[in-house]
């Protein structure tokens, strides 16, 4: 396989260079992390004049350090390698593997020479206590699986084809080195049994994984679609045949999107602009991944497309909300409510975007009806609509612009067109 060179991920750690923070990379397990900080970053380390020696790197999932997982241990070890006034680097992957981990991490923060990067994957790392223990010290890099336009960049394969496939197996790193279409669904399905599962069980002391794995399922059946604990409490008896309490759901959830696995669109009323409690909707990390909890039986390429384009989003920064608008429409000489919505609302800085992902738009009644939220909206940012069929980007009369999925894909600057 290629290398992906992951570009854009290098160049916002070497913004965040020397800024007196701790760098925290985090993401769902196996999406790359580790290669990213101990192969690509270092490498372009070196490549900008920081000497080997100058850089301390440790996995702390290897066994052969396993004593660098006493605290002690870890810190006297780093301080033994610094040896000058010099800047001295230190990568540290899977942290959290360490017992008490964030005092040592802020005492490296007191060395004026350092500057300290770290990897971690599951919820202990990121859970509120530890951030609230970072007090502002630490700046989180999120990573994600590879995008579609990764993928293409590794591949030779007819990009409709590619996305076929990728709409099928996603961008987890280790999928796009294998031939065969059972070793992909495979290596899906044991990641999720086998890790990910494993992780949850084993940090919050489940009894057993049929519950949220039973769950986990109904999420991916569900993706694009609002809900709530209650309305999954419904879906999961009937299902399973078994009841389980909104706090156990709302549980369960929060330990999935603790490790990454899943994400929370959160709804915001654009007029009354304010946010919305429940219902919500909620978004795989990696299609694959969704794919593989439902067997790859439930391939409706609509709600997929629709789970990629909020997934790209994400990794390009921006903060992203399903869009509510109330409307009162007059229906037989009566004035009744309406809510429409927008798919995305994508924000970041003093920009906004409003996104509605259309799988196909066969008449006009169907442009109609994508576009009525739009028209109802009365500020002046951008409206975009991603369709699946491919066609070069234009724009309408009312200045809403159209492009195609895979253009909006390959261009990190679509938006802006």
């Amino acid at each position: 396989m290629k290398e992906v060179d992951r570009k854009d991920y290098i160049d916002w750690l070497f913004r965040k260079r020397d800024n007196e923070l701790i760098k925290i990379v985090t993401g769902v397990r196996r999406c790359g992390k580790s290669y990213l900080l101990f192969k690509l970053f270092r490498r372009k380390l070196i490549e900008s004049g920081v000497a080997n020696d100058h850089i301390i790197a440790l996995a702390l999932d290897d066994f052969s350090n396993r004593r660098y997982l006493n605290p002690e241990e870890l810190y006297n070890y780093v301080k033994s390698r610094i040896t000058d006034d010099g800047k001295y680097y230190i990568l540290l992957d899977e942290i959290q593997l360490v017992d008490d981990f964030v005092p040592v991490l802020n005492g490296f923060l007191h060395l004026s020479n350092v500057d300290v990067y770290v990897t971690g994957s599951n919820s202990k790392f990121l859970s509120s206590d530890i951030i609230t223990e970072f007090r502002g010290r630490g700046d989180e890099i999120r990573v994600y699986p590879f995008s579609f336009s990764e993928v293409c960049g590794i591949s030779d394969i007819d990009r409709e084809k590619l996305w076929t496939l990728y709409c099928r197996y996603g961008g987890m790193p280790l999928i796009w080195s294998m031939d065969f279409d059972d070793e992909r669904e495979s290596y899906l399905k044991n990641l999720f049994e086998q890790v990910y599962f494993s992780d949850i069980i084993n940090r919050y002391k489940l009894k057993g994984r049929e519950e949220i794995g039973v769950l986990t399922n109904v999420l991916a059946s569900s993706i694009g679609s609002l809900t709530n604990p209650q309305r999954l409490a419904n879906t999961f008896q009937s299902s399973n045949n078994t009841k389980l309490s909104q706090f156990t759901i709302s549980s369960y959830i929060d330990y999935l999107v603790d490790s990454f696995l899943i994400e929370r669109a959160h709804r915001f009323d654009v007029k009354g602009r304010k946010y919305i409690g429940t219902p919500m909707k909620y978004y795989f990390v990696d299609v694959g991944l969704r794919n593989a909890r439902l067997n790859f039986r439930q391939q409706e390429e609509n709600h997929i497309m629709e789970n990629v384009i909020y997934n790209e989003l994400l990794r390009r920064r921006y903060s992203v909300d399903v869009g509510v608008v109330n409307i009162n429409e007059k229906k037989d000489d009566k004035y009744v409510k309406k809510q429409l919505e927008v798919d995305f609302i994508a924000n970041k800085g003093d920009k906004r975007y409003y996104i509605q992902s259309a799988y196909e738009i066969s008449n006009e009644e169907k442009m109609k009806q994508e576009l009525q939220s739009f028209r109802n909206i009365d500020d002046s940012f951008r409206k975009i609509v991603i369709q699946r069929t491919a066609t070069k980007p234009w724009f309408n009369e009312q200045g809403v612009l159209y492009m195609s999925v895979i253009d909006f894909l390959l261009n990190p600057d679509s938006l802006e067109l």
